[in-house]
């Protein structure tokens, strides 16, 4: 990314097209401004700001068009490790897909851009992300932060990156058509690991039965069943265990076609439910399966708790 100043102005190219829609209503822009009639929360930083390289582990935002972020970011995370920390717990929403610019919302804030001074992502960017992603979030027991409230950012128009094509549009409810969010994952390694820290405990299990209940959808396991990973569980709680596919009952979930065959069952326990946030077929052939269980035991997750309170 560069700048040149043009008589007075600046006029930012950007060649990602995540970003040629940084909508600073930038080209054109008096360097000159007169101060924005929205004014952030006051950030009194310990180190001043400065740019640093978005390191390649930093999963949520490497790719998302620039190579440089503003540290401390916009959310006051003062340290790389603070934003990795922080921003991992979002990867397994960004493999979701629940919008096309959900990682420009979210790196926005967590890995902003390096300008001369802060540019935070307009309330309707906040918003269309935030109306596509909460029914997926949902599905997984979270729900959308306060952190994040939208009425904390910017109107459009004031100097702000805006939602890049208004004209877009996303399904009011794009469960009701696509995959059940739990049953749609990729067979990898990292997906699976990132998974595993998103849920609260993961089994290795048989399926006796499922059933639509609420809007629900109901399954039963059988009895034998192996701990990968017990959190707010008991191993007394396995014995009479249920799971719930939070309003999945009419979704399709393809892995449940045919029950006769191990599962990897992930889940979280929210209000006295115990929701399914991933179910994958167990296949003892699969190197990606192979890999993530061993990894399990010494793989380190972010902290959720510090992000959907």
């Amino acid at each position: 990314m560069g700048g040149k100043v043009i008589s007075g102005q600046i006029c930012w190219k950007v060649d990602v097209a995540v970003l040629l829609t940084l909508s600073l209503f930038a080209c054109g822009l008096a360097m000159e401004m007169e101060e924005s009639s929205w004014q952030a929360d006051s950030r009194f930083y310990i180190k001043p700001p400065h740019c640093v390289d978005i390191p390649f582990d930093l999963r949520l935002c490497y790719n998302v068009g620039y190579g440089k972020m503003r540290l401390p970011n916009l959310l006051d995370h003062e340290t790389m490790d603070e934003v990795m920390q922080q921003a991992s717990s979002w990867v397994p929403l960004l493999n979701k897909n629940c919008h096309p610019n959900t990682q420009l919302f979210l790196c926005s804030l967590y890995a902003p851009i390096c300008l001369d001074r802060p540019i935070y992502p307009c309330r309707s960017l906040c918003t269309v992300v935030r109306d596509a992603c909460t029914p997926v979030m949902e599905f997984f027991g979270f729900p959308w932060p306060d952190m994040l409230r939208c009425d904390k950012f910017p109107l459009d128009n004031d100097l702000c990156i805006a939602f890049p094509n208004p004209n877009a549009t996303v399904p009011a409810n794009p469960q009701a058509s696509e995959v059940c969010p739990p049953c749609d994952n990729e067979m990898n390694t990292d997906i699976i690991l990132d998974h595993l820290c998103a849920s609260e405990f993961a089994l290795k299990m048989k399926i006796k039965e499922v059933k639509k209940e609420n809007g629900d959808r109901k399954i039963i396991p059988q009895k034998k069943k192996k701990a990968l990973k017990l959190g707010p569980l008991k191993k007394k709680d396995l014995k009479k265990l249920t799971l719930y596919i939070k309003n999945g009952a009419e979704c399709p979930c393809h892995q449940l076609d045919n029950l006769n065959t191990n599962f990897l069952i992930m889940g979280r326990k929210v209000n006295k439910q115990n929701l399914l946030t991933v179910i994958h077929r167990w296949d003892k052939k699969s190197k990606e399966v192979k890999k993530a269980v061993k990894k399990m035991k010494s793989h380190v997750c972010p902290t959720y708790q510090g992000v959907f309170k």
